[in-house]
C-alpha cells in the first residue's frame, strides 16, 4: 500500500488558509480586492467583535452566475488569469484563486451574488469547507460575502489572535490603505453597528482629513513625475508630521498596496536630516510601471513585490522625493488658538497628535513656500540689505562661524530683549506710526533673552533659534570640508596638551583621519596624551581642548544610539558642541550674518538632529489672536 496519499481538498484548503488567512485583516483584504476587481463603485465593510464574529463585504460589482459562484470557492479557480503569460500583464489585484477557498474552510461562509442580467441571484453556504448546493435567492446586483466565526474549527489559530483593539487596528489600516488608493469608489465602514465613515465623493483631502485630522490634507507636499519607465504621484508629509511607526507609509505599485524595503529606505534617505531618531515620514506614493517589470507573485498575501531592475526604480524614486522636499519651506507657522482656548481652561483639547500635525505647516497664502520665498520675504520685509554674496570663512571670529563685515551705510535698531532697547536707542513710542518700520525706515531685529533672533518679515515675524541655526551652518561646512579633503586649519600660537581617558583615546583613534580633514591638527604625545596644534577657524579661542573632548563624547553617544556614517556623526558632533550657545549675546552684524549663512545652507529649516530652526508668525495669525478677524 502506498505511503504517500493526496490530501483531501478540505485539508489542503486549511493548510493553504494558514498562509492566506493569517488574521481577520487578511480576510478583509482578500475580499475587498475581489470587490475592486469586480468593478464595484460602492463598497461597504461591516465587522463585529474585531472580525471574530462577523466580516461582511457588500459591493455593487459585476456579480456572478450560479456556476461561477460554485467555482469561486474551489482552489486555484479564478477569472483573473488564464495562462502563465498573463502574470506578466496583471491588471487586477487578485490572481491566485486561493482566497475564497481558504476563507470558507475556516469559517461559516455565505455568498450572495447576482449579475445585472439575472432575475435571481445565487446563494452559496459553507460550514468549515463543507459546501451546500447553490440556491436561487433575491438580492441586489453585486456580491455580499459574510464570514462568521472565523477560525471556529482551528482553535489554535483563534487562540493566538491578539486583542480586539489590535485586530481592529489591522483591519482599519487595511481598509484605509484601499480607501486612499481608490478615491473613485464610494466607501462605507461599520464597526459593531456604528458607522465609522462614508465617503461619497472622490476628494482625497476629505479622506486624509478624516483619518489624520482637519487640515492634514492641505499641509502635504504633492509629488508628480512621469517618464518612459514609470510614473510617480502622491503626497509626502512635512516635518512635524513625522511618526515613529510605519503604519502611515503607503506604497502602491499599479495601485496595489505593497511592502518594499527599498522604497521605504529611498524615502527615508531623501528626508535625511529632517528626521529625528527613529522617525519616519508620512508617505502616500503611487508608482505606475509596466507589469512585466515587476513580480507580484512572491507571497500568498501579495504584499511583497520584486522589481526587474530595483536599482533603476530607486534611482528614479529617490531624486523625485528629494527634489519635492528641497523645494518647500519647512519652517512651521505658529497657529492662533481660539478665543475660548486662550481664556478658558475648560476648552476641549484636540485629539492626540492632531495639534502637532496641524501646527501651521501651510503657508499663509495656502500654498507651500520654497526656501527662496521665505528668504525673499525676509529681505523684502523690514530688512533692505544691499546686494552681496555670502562671505567666505576667513580667520578667527569672536562668534564662531560668523564673519563680521558691517556696512557703514546701513541703519539698524537692535533690542537685546523683548522689553529693553539697545544702548543709545529709545524704544519707539506707542504713538509712532508702525508703518514706518515696515517701510524700512527703522528696520528692527531683536535677540530675545540671548536665545532667539526675532526678525520682521514681509508677512509677519520670523523667529530663529540661534543655537540650532548656527549648528546647521557648521554642520554643512564640516561635511563639505571633509568631503573636499582640503583641511582648513589655523595653527595655535601655544599648542595645547590633553590627557585623554582610555575610552576617549579609543574614539580619537577611530576618527583621527576625519578629524584631520575637518581641520584639527593633532599629534600623539606619548601614552594617551595628544597635542592640539591647529583647529578649524570656527573654534573659539580658549575652547580648543573642551571642544575636542566634547566632540569625542558626542560622537560616542551618537554611535551607541544612532546608525550614522562616520563623517555624518563627526559633523553632527562638531556642530553641536561648537555652535553658539543659548545665553550668548550677539551683535547686530553677527545676527545678520548668521541669518544670511543659514539661508545659504541646503536645508535651513531644521538642525542636523531634526529640530526646527525657524518658526513664522503671520500677521493674519496675530490679527486673529487680537480679535481683529
Amino acid at each position: 500500500m502506498a505511503s504517500i496519499v493526496k490530501l483531501p481538498d478540505i485539508v489542503a484548503n486549511k493548510i493553504s488558509a494558514g498562509e492566506v488567512v493569517q488574521r481577520p485583516a487578511s480576510v478583509v483584504k482578500e475580499l475587498l480586492e475581489n470587490s475592486i476587481d469586480s468593478g464595484a463603485t460602492r463598497i461597504t465593510v461591516s465587522i463585529r467583535d474585531a472580525g471574530r464574529q462577523l466580516i461582511q463585504i457588500i459591493d455593487n460589482g459585476c456579480g456572478m452566475g450560479p456556476d461561477d459562484a460554485l467555482l469561486s470557492v474551489e482552489r486555484f479557480a479564478t477569472s483573473k488569469i488564464r495562462e502563465v503569460d498573463d502574470l506578466d500583464a496583471l491588471g487586477t489585484l487578485g490572481f491566485r484563486g486561493e482566497a475564497l477557498a481558504s476563507i470558507s474552510s475556516v469559517s461559516h461562509f455565505e455568498l450572495r451574488t447576482r449579475r445585472e442580467a439575472d432575475r435571481l441571484g445565487s446563494l452559496l453556504k459553507s460550514d468549515g469547507g463543507v459546501m451546500e448546493g447553490v440556491q436561487p435567492v433575491q438580492c441586489e446586483v453585486g456580491t455580499m460575502i459574510s464570514v462568521r466565526n472565523l477560525f471556529f474549527n482551528v482553535p489554535a489559530r483563534r487562540k493566538f489572535l491578539k486583542s480586539n483593539s489590535t485586530e481592529y487596528r489591522h483591519i482599519h489600516e487595511t481598509v484605509k490603505s484601499l480607501v486612499l488608493a481608490y478615491p473613485e469608489i464610494e466607501w462605507r465602514m461599520i464597526n459593531d453597528d456604528e458607522e465609522l465613515f462614508h465617503f461619497r465623493t472622490q476628494d482625497m483631502r476629505e479622506r486624509l482629513n478624516h483619518f489624520y485630522g482637519d487640515g492634514f490634507g492641505d499641509s502635504l507636499i504633492e509629488v508628480t513625475e512621469d517618464n518612459d519607465y514609470l510614473s510617480i504621484g502622491g503626497y509626502l508629509g512635512r516635518p512635524g508630521m513625522m511618526v515613529r511607526q510605519k503604519y502611515d507609509q503607503y506604497f502602491y505599485i499599479n495601485r496595489r498596496i505593497v511592502q518594499n524595503r527599498m522604497l521605504a529606505q529611498a524615502v527615508q534617505q531623501a528626508y535625511g536630516e529632517l528626521l529625528e531618531e527613529r522617525q519616519s515620514p508620512f508617505a502616500l506614493l503611487f508608482i505606475g510601471i509596466d507589469p512585466a517589470k515587476v513580480d507580484v507573485n512572491v507571497h500568498p498575501s501579495k504584499m511583497e513585490v520584486r522589481f526587474e531592475d530595483e536599482r533603476n526604480v530607486r534611482s528614479m524614486v529617490y531624486p523625485v522625493v528629494k527634489r519635492a522636499i528641497q523645494l518647500h519651506d519647512f519652517s512651521p507657522e505658529a497657529a492662533a488658538a481660539t478665543s475660548e482656548g486662550l481664556f478658558s481652561s475648560s476648552a476641549g483639547a484636540a485629539p492626540s497628535g492632531v495639534a502637532d500635525r496641524r501646527l501651521g505647516y501651510a503657508s499663509p497664502s495656502g500654498r507651500a513656500s520654497t526656501t527662496g520665498d521665505l528668504y525673499r520675504n525676509y529681505r523684502e520685509g523690514a530688512f533692505q540689505f544691499p546686494s552681496y554674496g555670502a562671505p567666505a570663512y576667513s580667520g578667527r571670529q569672536e562668534a564662531p562661524g560668523i564673519e563680521l563685515q558691517p556696512q557703514a551705510e546701513e541703519r539698524y535698531t537692535v533690542h537685546e530683549s523683548a522689553d529693553m532697547a539697545s544702548p543709545g536707542e529709545a524704544p519707539m513710542p506707542l504713538g509712532d506710526d508702525p508703518a514706518s518700520v515696515t517701510a524700512g525706515k527703522e528696520p528692527k531685529i531683536w535677540q530675545l533673552h540671548n536665545k532667539y533672533i526675532v526678525c520682521q518679515i514681509k508677512t509677519g515675524l520670523m523667529i530663529i533659534d540661534q543655537h540650532v541655526a548656527h549648528e546647521r551652518v557648521l554642520y554643512e561646512r564640516a561635511i563639505d570640508v571633509m568631503n573636499e579633503e582640503v583641511p582648513n586649519s589655523q595653527q595655535l600660537l601655544f599648542p595645547q596638551k590633553i590627557d585623554l581617558k582610555p575610552w576617549q583615546y579609543e574614539v580619537y583613534e577611530e576618527i583621527r583621519d576625519e578629524i584631520y580633514r575637518l581641520g584639527f591638527n593633532i599629534r600623539s604625545f606619548g601614552g594617551m596624551a595628544v597635542m592640539i596644534e591647529g583647529v578649524p577657524p570656527d573654534v573659539r579661542d580658549g575652547t580648543e581642548a573642551t571642544i575636542l573632548q566634547d566632540m569625542i563624547a558626542e560622537y560616542q553617544e551618537n554611535s551607541s544610539k544612532l546608525k550614522l556614517e562616520k563623517r555624518d556623526n563627526l559633523a553632527k558632533s562638531y556642530s553641536c558642541r561648537n555652535a553658539i550657545m543659548t545665553g550668548q549675546k550677539l551683535t547686530l552684524e553677527e545676527m545678520r550674518m548668521l541669518i544670511d549663512r543659514l539661508f545659504a545652507t541646503r536645508m535651513p529649516y531644521v538642525c542636523p538632529h531634526g529640530r526646527p530652526v525657524i518658526i513664522r508668525l503671520s500677521l493674519d495669525e496675530l490679527d486673529r489672536m487680537f480679535g481683529r478677524k
